[in-house]
């Protein structure tokens, strides 16, 4: 009986877990299609007028940063593109307090990542890394962060920022965005390549070795009071967990998991063959693996509702204006 309650609680968390990713990916796609049609309507190309879907915005990272500076200096909060700022400190909260949970449930490109490795797994594509390589392999997202970092600690003070957020470029930088993939010049095919043909061999290769949103995330989740711990009495260094896990994490050698890498997916407990051997804890008390998901999908729903409710969602641009920067927008090189 006990047996068969830790089976369906462990199916319940891989169900959870890939539920909420795929329903994400699938809006994310939705998302795409419809800022595509104003896109269209906005360089001219369709009559038909869409509005701008402001969850786009969340794939501007730099703008946002930029925009959390001025609004910590200032208190005021970025009205070209607010809904990026409201999903960018979603993303730090979850980070803070729900263990890089963003990164686990929500991000699409963790999603296709593990998508990637699940069928390169099947393909026999897979290869088992030398253990120094753990070290190197996060290198380039790190170097990546500290750049990206650099502008609005270093390179940028507040009135170079407050010129870029007010730039025509600023402006249709979420346009430029699918642009640079609707018209991928030798770089990009080449990188997208190496990122297709890497998360088919090594698992969340993106999330591992590139993506530096993920780092900042991950080094914010050091001091988050949520993360899996393993009890060395019941472990019986079967090792299943640490194959489960996206980051190829060595749960096995972990009392409390609390590294930069670390999702919060709950893949290692929901493989775990022991009862109590793997579980979430806050601080030192356990509480249920969902709550992890639960608490960011909460704490999406409070954000977006506060944001709505306050009018920090929608930019408040006109969208004739908008049109109008489009006319030129591949001339549009920097602000």
């Amino acid at each position: 009986m006990r047996s068969h309650a830790l089976l369906t609680k462990k199916k319940g968390l891989l169900s959870l877990h890939h539920t909420v990713q795929l329903l994400f990916l699938g809006y994310l796609c939705y998302i795409g299609y419809a800022f595509l049609g104003y896109a269209r309507w906005a360089m001219g190309e369709s009559a038909n007028y869409l509005p701008k879907p402001p969850s786009v915005e969340a794939f501007l990272p730099i703008s946002s940063m930029l925009a959390a500076k001025r609004f910590v200096l200032t208190g005021n909060w970025d009205m070209v593109h607010p809904a990026g700022l409201c999903l960018f400190f979603f993303a730090l909260l979850t980070a803070l307090f729900l263990r890089k949970s963003f990164c686990g449930y929500l991000c699409p490109l963790g999603t296709l990542s593990e998508l990637l490795f699940h069928a390169g797994r099947r393909l026999g594509l897979v290869r088992t890394l030398p253990v120094w390589t753990k070290w190197l392999l996060p290198l380039p997202k790190y170097v990546l962060l500290a750049f990206f970092l650099s502008l609005p600690l270093y390179l940028m003070d507040l009135p170079a920022i407050e010129a870029f957020l007010s730039s025509h470029y600023n402006l249709v930088c979420d346009t430029k965005m699918l642009l640079f993939f609707l018209e991928p010049g030798p770089l990009l095919i080449a990188a997208l390549v190496l990122l297709v043909f890497g998360s088919l061999c090594i698992p969340s290769f993106w999330c591992r070795a590139f993506c530096p949103y993920g780092a900042l995330l991950g080094l914010l989740a050091l001091c988050s009071p949520i993360a899996i711990r393993r009890n060395p009495k019941q472990c019986i260094q079967c090792q299943k967990c640490q194959e489960a896990c996206p980051q190829q994490i060595a749960v096995p050698t972990k009392v409390r998991v609390n590294l930069p890498e670390c999702t919060g997916c709950l893949e290692c407990q929901a493989h775990c063959p022991v009862p109590d051997c793997l579980g979430v804890s806050f601080g030192k008390k356990s509480v249920p693996g969902q709550l992890v998901c639960l608490g960011t999908l909460c704490l999406l729903l409070a954000i977006y509702t506060w944001a709505r409710l306050t009018n920090h969602w929608v930019s408040q641009i006109p969208v004739e204006m908008l049109r109008i920067l489009h006319e030129n927008i591949h001339s549009l090189t920097h602000y």
